[in-house]
């Protein structure tokens, strides 16, 4: 009997910026909404099984936004949880900036270089999501 192998890799159709920071999510979305004319507002905590069923799921703290004429969706997501780091192998990335939907590379890089403005934000650096180990932690 011949084995047929399965390959499934799920696809990730956003851009993911780290951000270093020592501020709270709170205060770092502040600075945000002021000096990119954004409008984070808080949602309900990301619940992540990051234990895989072992304890209960992770909270990550997390803001959106959205821009209404191109219906790009701005996540701003805490790294450090209840339980442990949503993304374990960046411990030195204290937020992640998700953007899901269409944004051309100019505005990308306008964004990028308008977080790396802001005086509280130490780095904002643009990551690949396929070369995280744990990116399905980002998936929701």
């Amino acid at each position: 009997m011949t084995k047929k192998v399965l390959k499934f890799e799920i696809e990730l159709d956003f851009v993911l910026i780290a951000i270093n920071t020592p501020l709270k999510d709170y205060r770092v979305c502040h600075f945000i909404n002021k000096y990119l004319n954004f409008n984070f507002k808080k949602q309900p905590d990301l619940a992540v099984d990051i234990y895989q069923g072992i304890t209960e799921p992770a909270l990550f703290s997390i803001y959106h936004y959205v821009w209404e004429n191109t219906e790009t969706d701005f996540y701003f997501i805490a790294n450090k949880g209840s339980d442990g780091l949503l993304i374990p192998e960046m411990r030195e990335v204290d937020y992640f900036f998700m953007i899901k939907n269409f944004i051309d590379d100019t505005d990308l890089n306008n964004v990028i270089s308008q977080l790396n403005r802001i005086p509280e934000i130490m780095a904002a650096v643009k990551i690949e999501p396929k070369k995280i180990k744990s990116r399905e932690n980002l998936l929701f």
